[in-house]
């Protein structure tokens, strides 16, 4: 178990090291560029992902709250509370990516071309919404967790070495289970389907440019890469999802967790989040170029 939680701390560093060097790149680019209407979403991404790495694992979470000296139950609700709201954040936002980039290279000719104008505008309160609405649809999460009392009669059901899940109605709990299944295939239904257009878009694309240019230009074009580059993200993100959510709903369903199947369910979810920075920063041209004009300037000092 010592080298499943070595593993886990190592790719909780990797992931936190990549993603903050993305988020300063973000910011950099926002305060001192023009920056693309995707650029917010990606900043917002990345900030839900260093979030969701420190405590969805619950790695460092733990220690701080102890170290404050909370109340075990206190801790319990506020890191199950966090771990649901970042979830959903990570859904959703990979989910506005999506369809934003779907907006972006959708030809003049569709209806969706009427929104290109307007993205800018539509970012931030999209982003807030987003918000209140992972807070608002997690709140069910403070009544159904707690500190674990170590009384048998009462059923629960151990998921930290502290906190348990107290026992529901069955057909509360199916309730609950349901209306978050739902959320979540909705967004991930939306993302799919915003994917498989931009798929269609790119076919269109690249058959019309073989007839009036060359390949090479095909392949420098930006809005081809980012839509590549988000695509590759909606797979990876979709892959990991899925197997999150089998491990997540069998543990609810059958009343059971394992601690094998909790810390494999860690490594899964940090998967995503650890893997979607370094994508990004191999596909984003500016990142490349900051870095080369820095390597450069560093060969001319030595």
């Amino acid at each position: 178990m010592s080298s499943l939680e070595n593993i886990l701390y190592f790719q909780a560093g990797l992931g936190v090291l990549a993603n903050m060097f993305l988020l300063l790149f973000y910011i950099f680019i926002i305060i001192g560029h023009r920056p693309t209407p995707m650029d917010p979403i990606s900043c917002q991404l990345t900030v839900t992902h260093i979030m969701m790495i420190l405590t969805r694992g619950n790695i460092w979470l733990v220690d701080i709250f102890e170290l404050l000296n909370i109340e075990n139950d206190i801790k319990c609700k506020a890191m199950f509370f966090t771990n649901r709201v970042i979830r959903g954040l990570s859904i959703c936002i990979t989910c506005l990516l999506s369809v934003f980039q779907a907006i972006t290279i959708s030809p003049s000719t569709s209806l969706m071309a009427r929104f290109k104008h307007k993205l800018k505008r539509y970012v931030i309160n999209a982003l807030f919404y987003i918000w209140v609405f992972n807070l608002s649809a997690s709140s069910d999460a403070i009544l159904s967790v707690g500190g674990f009392t170590n009384v048998s009669e009462i059923k629960q059901v151990k998921i930290t070495k502290t906190c348990s899940l107290f026992p529901m109605n069955y057909i509360i709990r199916g309730l609950t289970f349901i209306l978050s299944s739902s959320r979540d295939v909705f967004f991930v239904g939306v993302m799919l389907n915003a994917s498989a257009y931009m798929v269609i878009i790119l076919h269109r694309h690249q058959r019309q440019h073989r007839n009036l240019h060359s390949i090479s230009h095909l392949r420098a074009s930006p809005e081809k890469k980012a839509t590549q580059t988000i695509l590759l993200l909606v797979v990876c993100f979709v892959t990991m999802y899925w197997v999150d959510f089998i491990i997540s709903s069998t543990s609810v369903l059958l009343w059971v967790y394992h601690p094998v199947s909790l810390t494999f369910q860690k490594f899964v979810t940090n998967a995503y989040p650890t893997i979607t920075p370094l994508v990004q920063i191999s596909s984003d041209k500016r990142i490349i170029n900051v870095l080369k004009n820095q390597q450069s300037k560093f060969h001319r000092i030595f």
